[in-house]
């Protein structure tokens, strides 16, 4: 049985980590993810494959600016058993850690940032996770044709 591929909006504050940079390393573990939402989406529903639009948040302009791929579907944070991360979780257990990462790896950079208030106005990207009022999941399904859509955009 051959599942489906999914697409996804991952966010990332460019001043942590950017496009740029996911270029230079090629590949990298999607982490800190504190959320229970967003943890879900990682555990249950990404998979190796899965196309993503690399989101920068908290910038200007906010908005798609390039395209990755999972290359490693959801293992346990190793940040969260240390104890000098910022992200560490005392009441995390070996057994059964409660936070997950997965591996992504770059596609392409956008010639362009598709910005919030652009996706915002497309009638095609009404009904998108992130462009809805107080939509601030780290990572977000996205159907095929909105993926397309901010492709387009560019």
């Amino acid at each position: 049985m051959t599942v489906a591929k999914r697409r996804w909006l991952m966010k990332s504050e460019p001043s942590v980590f950017s496009i740029d940079d996911l270029a230079r390393v090629k590949r990298t573990s999607w982490d800190s993810v504190r959320n229970y939402q967003a943890r879900n989406l990682l555990r249950d529903d990404v998979k190796v494959g899965d196309e993503v639009l690399f989101y920068h948040s908290s910038a200007d302009p906010a908005g798609v600016a390039g395209v990755a791929r999972i290359a490693r579907a959801a293992y346990p944070d190793p940040s969260q058993f240390d104890k000098k991360s910022e992200y560490f979780d005392p009441k995390a257990a070996r057994d059964a850690p409660p936070w997950v990462v997965v591996d992504v790896e770059f596609v392409r950079k956008l010639p362009r940032v598709v910005t919030l208030a652009e996706l915002k106005a497309n009638p095609a990207l009404a009904e998108m996770v992130v462009t809805k009022r107080g939509s601030r999941l780290s990572v977000q399904p996205v159907t095929a044709a909105e993926f397309a859509a901010v492709l387009a955009m560019t």
